[in-house]
């Protein structure tokens, strides 16, 4: 009699146990911003950057190196200024006076999770040095294209209220970026229980001693990648992702609508959450779920409508109620 055979674990259920720990790990370190973190490992899984926008203080610089922790990601940090030059991202090619020759010393974008703290207040020339990167994900210096590392992640920031000495990130730009997160201020009890933790002795600079521990690392993230792409979308879910980003270029608000790739960017979204969720096929609310944190800074409101206190949200919502939904 035959031996019977082992049977096979599910990796996709193990990356999904992962990715869900992870959350929580992200949790030990940042209080009350589950659905950024989400976010986080949303864009992780659909090889996405994400633009986190909120106040000073609201724990977004903490929320990455928390993410980097907990994945036992490479991550390294940029502080964008306006002298920030574009080779102090990329790297340069230095001459070597022993040997005589030119070699590239690379920049800190050559890692996992880049950092771009307050990426607005660069000019325009060094924020385009990212865009390669971004969607290549690869560096051209003179000539000679080296790729980056994988997965590779850009989390950018910028601060919505303070506009004195920043540059508006182009439209070009703001296309490439997977999700638009706003960090809110926390509620009175998480903010309560952020002082309590300091109290206590919770030192932001210092993980480690904060409990983290990396609970997935990048087999867990390719497997749940492989996961994700199988997950089935049917005719009628793709007809209704159409149907809302062209309702956005008809939108009488809206003088710029969301493009072809901010269709497919909302698709890959809502396929990662469907899969997060527990389900292998995607669901009208998957896709509610991810529709203003994938549309938001695609769309261009009419400036009229602006000073009409209308936000990008706001339309977007409407859309949403508008649209009908497959059954």
């Amino acid at each position: 009699m035959s031996a019977p055979t082992p049977q096979t674990p599910d990796h996709s259920d193990q990356a999904r146990a992962s990715l869900e720990a992870l959350r929580a790990e992200i949790g030990k370190a940042v209080v009350g911003q589950d659905p950024t973190v989400t976010g986080l490992v949303v864009a992780l899984l659909c090889r996405g950057h994400v633009l986190l926008e909120g106040v000073p203080g609201v724990a977004k610089t903490l929320l990455v190196r928390a993410l980097a922790a907990s994945l036992q990601l490479d991550t390294k940090r940029v502080q964008f200024t306006p002298d920030l030059m574009p080779s102090d991202i990329t790297g340069s090619l230095v001459y070597d006076a022993r040997t005589a020759e030119f070699s590239f010393q690379s920049g800190p974008v050559f890692t996992n999770l880049l950092l771009a703290d307050e990426i607005n207040r660069t000019p325009p020339k060094t924020q385009s040095s990212l865009l390669e990167a971004m969607e290549e994900r690869q560096v051209t210096v003179d000539g000679t294209p080296r790729p980056l590392p994988d997965p590779f992640l850009v989390a950018a920031t910028q601060n919505p209220v303070e506009y004195e000495g920043t540059y508006p990130l182009p439209e070009a730009q703001l296309d490439r970026f997977l999700l638009k997160l706003t960090v809110p201020l926390p509620s009175r009890e998480d903010e309560i229980s952020v002082l309590t933790r300091h109290a206590d002795g919770f030192n932001p600079r210092d993980l480690q001693a904060a409990g983290l521990r990396p609970v997935a690392g990048p087999a867990d993230l390719e497997a749940a990648r492989t996961a994700v792409a199988k997950t089935s979308v049917s005719p009628e879910i793709t007809g209704y992702v159409v149907d809302i980003c062209r309702a956005t270029r008809d939108s009488p608000s809206l003088t710029l609508g969301v493009s072809p790739r901010g269709a497919t960017a909302l698709l890959s979204t809502a396929r990662a959450w469907a899969w997060l969720t527990g389900r292998d096929y995607v669901i009208p609310d998957d896709v509610k779920a991810l529709a203003l944190p994938t549309l938001r800074h695609r769309i261009q409101l009419r400036p009229e409508t602006e000073m009409e206190g209308v936000t990008a949200d706001s339309v977007i919502n409407a859309i949403l109620a508008q649209v009908p939904v497959p059954r």
